[in-house]
């Protein structure tokens, strides 16, 4: 009797504050997932290795590579995308606003995973130094703006958060 190889599987994740519950071939990669099932295109394909950083998203608080992963692992997941950080559908957050306002984007398509690498350190280090951000963002990959714009909005997204969410440093 042969072994039938299962090729679908039933998930369910929530993403951006929505459940879903779907049906998806065990290969099909989380960033694939995002764009093609959920329709949420923000979530760039880059590299699909893993290296740029323009899939970056949030599973259960915690920034990923959405290209090395399979919608089947992320079953049951929290899942943050760009369209999920502002406080509102069409809304910025102060993290995306901090971007705009130091014109860190050019061509905008590592944008949402820079923005998203940055709410991850934000949210684990509410005051980072230079050094510090300059070590998060170093597996994101801009080949536009030469990093110091996104290095000072970072930093001043840093003050804008702590102004809307006081803490005491580190998580």
């Amino acid at each position: 009797m042969a072994i039938e190889a299962t090729t679908h599987e039933r998930i369910s994740v929530t993403i951006n504050g929505v459940t879903y519950d779907k049906e998806v071939p065990v290969r099909m990669h989380l960033v694939d997932f995002i764009r093609q099932e959920i329709g949420l295109t923000g979530t760039h394909v880059g590299c699909e290795q893993g290296v740029c950083g323009a899939c970056t998203i949030e599973v259960n608080g915690e920034a990923v590579r959405s290209c090395l992963m399979f919608a089947v692992q992320v079953d049951g997941a929290q899942i943050t995308t760009i369209e999920g950080v502002g406080p509102a559908p069409g809304q910025l957050g102060p993290i995306q606003e901090s971007f705009r306002d130091h014109h860190a984007l050019q061509c905008g398509f590592c944008t949402p995973g820079m923005v998203i690498t940055a709410k991850s350190l934000l949210e684990f280090n509410a005051s980072p130094s230079e050094d510090e951000i300059r070590e998060a963002i170093s597996g994101n990959i801009c080949r536009c703006t030469g990093y110091k714009n996104i290095v000072a909005a970072v930093g001043d997204a840093a003050e804008r958060v702590r102004v809307i969410q006081p803490s005491n440093g580190h998580r």
